[in-house]
C-alpha cells in the first residue's frame, strides 16, 4: 500500500505563489509516476502536472505551463508543485497521485491523497 500526504495549500492573492508538497510512504518501489490533478466545484477534473520519478521527465497542462514547476526528491519520495503567478482560476482542491504506469489520464486508477485546497483571490 502507498500513502500520499499533501501539504502546502492555502490562500494567496492573484500573482502570488504557493508550493505544494506530496510525501509518499509505504510500498513505493514501483511508483514510477507522481503528479497532481485538481478539481474545482462544478468543474471537471484537470490534470496539472506529472513527473517520471526515474528520469524527471515532466508534463504540464496548457493552463499552467510556464507558471508551475513540478519537481521531485527521490530520497524523500516527495514531489513538489511550485505555483507562481497564481490566478483565481487556479482555485481548486489539488490532489497528489501516483501510478506505476504513465499517470496522465490515469487519475481514477491511481493512488491519491486526500487533497489540499488552493484558493486564489483577485
Amino acid at each position: 500500500q502507498v500513502q500520499l500526504v499533501e501539504s502546502g495549500g492555502g490562500s494567496a492573492q492573484a500573482g502570488g505563489s504557493l508550493r505544494l508538497s506530496c510525501a509518499a510512504s509505504g510500498n513505493t518501489y514501483n511508483m514510477n509516476y507522481m503528479g497532481w490533478f485538481r478539481q474545482a466545484p462544478g468543474k471537471e477534473r484537470e490534470g496539472v502536472a506529472i513527473i517520471d520519478m526515474r528520469d524527471g521527465i515532466t508534463r504540464y497542462a496548457d493552463s499552467v505551463r510556464g507558471r508551475v514547476t513540478i519537481s521531485r526528491d527521490n530520497a524523500k519520495r516527495t514531489v513538489y508543485l511550485q505555483m507562481n503567478n497564481l490566478k483565481p482560476e487556479d482555485t481548486a482542491m489539488y490532489y497528489c497521485a501516483a501510478h506505476s504506469q504513465y499517470l496522465w489520464g490515469r487519475w481514477d486508477g491511481s493512488t491519491r491523497g486526500q487533497g489540499t485546497q488552493v484558493t486564489v483571490s483577485s
